[in-house]
C-alpha cells in the first residue's frame, strides 16, 4: 500500500472523525462497547446564566472529568466538591465503578484529594515547575 504522512494543525471534522471512528470500532471489537455518554454539571447564577461547572463523560464504567471551573466568587466554599459529588452520583447511576481526573493546579489537587481521589501518576515539570497529577477514585 502506497501512503504518505501529513502533519497539520488544521484537519477537517471529517478527517478527525475517520480517525476517531476507526479507533472506536477497533476498541469496541477488542473490549466491547464504550457506552460513552457526556456528563455535565453546570453552575447557574440568579439570572440562569452559566457561570461555571464541570464536563466530561462516562465510558467503560468510568467517569472522566475533562474540565472543572469554579468562578472566583464561589471558590473556597466547597463548590468543586459539590460539582464532583453530583457528577459521581450520576456516574454511579450509569453503573460506573470509578472516576479519574487530572490537574496541574496545586489548589485543585488538594480539593480532589479532599473529595477522596488518590494519585496514580504524575508528569513532573509539565508546565514550568508544576507537576501534572492524575487521580482516581472508586465509586
Amino acid at each position: 500500500m502506497n501512503v504518505r504522512l501529513e502533519t497539520t494543525s488544521e484537519a477537517s471534522a471529517d478527517d478527525l472523525n475517520i480517525v476517531l471512528n476507526g479507533l472506536t470500532a477497533y476498541n469496541e471489537a477488542d473490549v466491547g462497547p464504550a457506552d460513552r455518554l457526556v456528563l455535565v454539571v453546570l453552575i447557574r447564577d440568579a439570572q440562569d446564566k452559566v457561570i461555571g461547572g464541570m464536563f466530561g463523560y462516562t465510558s467503560w464504567g468510568w467517569l472522566f472529568t475533562q474540565a472543572l471551573f469554579v468562578p472566583e466568587q464561589l471558590r473556597g466554599q466547597g463548590m468543586a466538591s459539590k460539582l464532583l459529588e453530583q457528577a459521581e452520583t450520576e456516574a454511579r447511576r450509569r453503573g460506573c465503578k470509578g472516576a479519574w481526573i487530572d490537574t496541574f493546579n496545586p489548589r485543585a489537587l488538594k480539593a480532589y484529594q479532599r473529595q477522596g481521589y488518590e494519585i496514580f501518576g504524575e508528569l513532573p515539570a509539565f508546565v514550568g515547575e508544576r507537576t501534572r497529577t492524575f487521580l482516581k477514585k472508586a465509586l
